[in-house]
């Protein structure tokens, strides 16, 4: 065992973490105001559900030996998951350690698809289609992608750190979820403009900085391969933001804080398949694609009748399809020999099987979205009531405010001035 990786791995579980509160914020400055802790709620309720039910058997489903569609139960309740490493994964770092750092993975991927449903969908509900999803969609497609016989890895699709497990899944699942409850009732909600543009910064910037920990620690050690995945990060990112503001500024000539901040998530997801096999230059054109295919989507899709609330399809959904199909493009087995080589390279199969790959994740997370969430309404219902959309979901759900007034009208914060 090699403490180096180890002490690595557990930094990058860290810092994966931290990305659903930085979803938090981001979801939460993004709403209105009397949504925001519904909004936060949503993001930071994963943490508490999806890591227990990740103990108890989400965790033995994904990545225990079993057939290459789902995970035996041996780990189940994190039996024999111990301090030593498992070579099935990793001989350098405690096989506890890579539980954790995929657990953090796993919390973070339900709350994604919240984005598209905030404002109109009850707690209570909303509680229980993530904990479903998780063990129902997240746990298999994860096997399929990452498991020791996942049907996916074995046919050779390449998946970094999530492409099609967690963003592809979100993001279709995000859209089916935004057919299923319907769009917000027309008060003007649906029009409102970001109502703390400060948090939707913080937020982004608070996924910029996990999402090292996202995809370098998906290396699994602290090594050349780890780098090359920070580095391909960054520039995707920051790719993606130049394209997003340069569209904003010969489409409207008035760049916002919003886009620019919604860009760089786009170039994070972008990248997540890829980030690890392909080099920084062609991490540069992937940013820019992506976030070039995602502002022409979100433009589309505004003029049409669906509800995706926070844009989560546009999003993550196109994000994660476009990068894991130009890994196909991309790919090459000079920066990463454990990868394969892509079209420029003189294998245009693994575009055919990254193609393949992201249509079987598309379909089985809309199939299991939609069952899921017809099931739920059938045991709570899924929609607020009408008194949400007249005094705030936050009150309705929750009993609390982010912002309180008092009778001259002074902005309250937490009940304090």
């Amino acid at each position: 065992m090699n403490t180096g990786n180890t002490a690595w791995i557990l930094a990058c579980a860290g810092l994966v973490l931290l990305m659903t509160p930085g979803l938090a914020f981001f979801y939460g400055g993004l709403v209105r105001e009397r949504q925001v802790v519904n909004t936060i709620k949503m993001s930071f309720i994963a943490l508490g559900l999806i890591a227990v039910l990740w103990a108890l058997v989400g965790y033995s489903l994904a990545f225990s030996p079993g057939n290459g569609l789902i995970g035996g139960l041996g780990w189940r309740g994190l039996e024999g998951v111990t301090a030593e490493p498992n070579p099935l994964f990793s001989d350098s770092i405690p096989h506890l350690a890579f539980m954790a750092f995929q657990m953090m993975f796993a919390i973070i991927t339900p709350a994604l698809i919240s984005g598209a449903v905030v404002g109109r969908m009850k707690f209570r509900a909303y509680a229980l289609f993530i904990s479903a999803w998780s063990l129902v969609v997240y746990c298999p497609l994860a096997h399929w992608v990452w498991g020791p016989d996942g049907w996916i890895g074995v046919m050779g699709a390449l998946d970094f750190a999530g492409g099609t497990v967690v963003h592809v899944s979100a993001g279709v699942s995000a859209l089916v979820a935004a057919i299923v409850l319907g769009p917000r009732r027309r008060d003007g909600e649906a029009e409102a403009n970001p109502h703390n543009v400060p948090f939707v910064v913080l937020g982004a910037s608070l996924l910029w900085f996990g999402w090292f920990g996202f995809n370098a620690g998906s290396a699994l050690a602290a090594d050349g391969l780890a780098s090359l995945a920070f580095v391909t990060t960054m520039l995707a990112a920051a790719a993606a933001v130049v394209t997003w503001v340069g569209i904003e500024m010969g489409y409207t000539g008035k760049p916002s804080a919003t886009g620019a901040a919604i860009a760089a998530v786009v170039g994070l997801v972008t990248i997540t398949p890829a980030a690890g096999f392909v080099t920084p230059m062609a991490a540069i054109v992937i940013g820019a694609v992506g976030a070039a295919m995602s502002y022409g989507t979100m433009s589309l899709l505004r003029r049409t009748a669906l509800d995706d609330t926070l844009d989560v399809f546009a999003c993550h959904g196109v994000g994660g399809i476009v990068g894991s199909v130009l890994t196909g493009v991309f790919a090459t087995t000079t920066v990463n020999p454990d990868g394969a080589n892509g079209v420029l390279f003189g294998n245009p199969e693994l575009l055919a099987v990254q193609t393949l790959s992201v249509l079987v994740a598309a379909a089985f997370a809309a199939a299991g979205t939609a069952a899921i969430l017809l099931i739920v309404r059938g045991l709570t219902g899924l929609r607020t009531a009408e008194t949400a959309t007249r005094v705030g979901i936050d009150l309705v759900e929750h009993d609390e405010l982010a912002y309180w007034r008092d009778s001259s009208s002074t902005w309250l914060v937490g009940g304090e001035s």
